[in-house]
């Protein structure tokens, strides 16, 4: 895919709203872009949305998370302001003065998070760390019950007022681009891909808030390999430190060997080197990472049918798990090429 396509298709699915748990609107505009691509299109009773390309015995898995971290109403006060829990790993300073979507019974609600002014504050209050306590959500109402009258009620997501813009050159920054950029790399290559083998494209619901999409998704489906497409923090940044995050934006995708190291998911080094080779042979920049960052989908389906390899491909991601996050579309162009070439042939295996 060009540039020019990939960064159409990143805005269409980065816009697109879907906090864990309510993933539909998202997988409608996935199934849309891969039904000319595939041989057929599932939903499971998870919700993961499951495309297929029919071929031999050698199954491999791709895996995508559709969710987005957000919020959800948890209560409204005798004032109509809304208070609400996290979904999914918030950094709460983000949050404050931040715009919002509540996804209620009658369409969507427009709201923002409002805290005390510091006008008000105490020296105390200063210090503090903002808390989900602190803040709230204002939809302009006055009581419960004109809040009840627009179709919010307990347990209406909340997501990011926020949408897709230009950076310089091929930098964009939006929301969600964790995972959406992953989507969009599997969309891409599930395009350019030609291959005799078995392709399960998996986009997974509730990645955020326990890689639950893909644990249920590997089970049944028991493929033989599995690469899951994700974003990681590149160390290029400032207040970074190259041992922490080793990778850089615009140096193409990242296959993870090893993320969280100590307690998380190492990749079979035979998959790992796939990979590599492929990137080698096609010329398509690939980075390694060993990493001491968080997890994907790719841990929760290497524990699974008594161990499934799997590994991570990420795209270089500045300030994920915030409204602006960050991606270079070069890396997206690169990790499309480099899945698209690698499933058409396998890696050697433990037999």
């Amino acid at each position: 895919m060009e540039v020019t396509e990939i960064s159409v298709l990143l805005q269409k699915l980065s816009n697109a709203h879907g906090i864990s748990g309510f993933e539909s609107s998202v997988a409608k505009i996935i199934r849309d872009e891969v039904a000319p691509f595939v041989d057929e299109v599932t939903t499971d009773k998870m919700g993961n949305l499951i495309a297929v390309k029919k071929g031999d015995d050698f199954k491999i898995m791709l895996a995508a998370h559709m969710d987005e971290i957000g919020l959800m109403v948890q209560f409204v006060d005798d004032h109509g302001f809304i208070r609400f829990v996290g979904i999914g790993g918030w950094y709460n300073p983000v949050l404050v003065s931040q715009r919002v979507l509540l996804h209620g019974e009658k369409g969507v609600v427009r709201g923002v998070l409002g805290t005390k002014p510091p006008h008000v504050m105490s020296d105390e209050d200063r210090k503090k760390p903002v808390g989900f306590e602190d803040m709230f959500i204002d939809v302009g109402a006055t009581s419960p019950e004109e809040v009840e009258a627009l179709g919010i009620s307990v347990g209406t997501p909340v997501t990011i007022d926020r949408e897709f813009a230009q950076l310089s050159g091929t930098v964009v920054t939006g929301k969600a681009f964790d995972n959406r950029a992953g989507c969009a790399m599997l969309i891409g290559a599930l395009r350019e891909m030609e291959t005799k083998h078995t392709i399960y494209a998996v986009f997974t619901v509730q990645e955020e808030v326990g890689l639950k999409g893909a644990k249920t998704s590997s089970f049944t489906l028991n493929p033989d390999v599995a690469i899951a497409t994700d974003v990681t923090i590149p160390g290029d940044s400032p207040g970074i430190e190259r041992r922490k995050a080793p990778v850089f934006m615009g140096k193409g995708p990242v296959v993870v060997a090893v993320s969280a190291s100590g307690r998380g998911h190492i990749a079979d080094p035979r998959v790992v080197s796939w990979l590599v080779k492929t990137g080698k042979k096609f010329d398509i920049p690939v980075q390694v990472e060993v990493g001491d960052g968080g997890n994907t989908d790719a841990s929760a389906i290497n524990f699974e049918r008594g161990g499934i390899p799997s590994v991570p491909v990420s795209v270089p991601a500045r300030y994920i798990h915030s409204p602006v996050e960050v991606v270079d579309l070069r890396d997206v162009q690169a990790g499309i090429s480099l899945i698209a070439k690698a499933v058409a042939t396998q890696p050697k295996l433990r037999s």
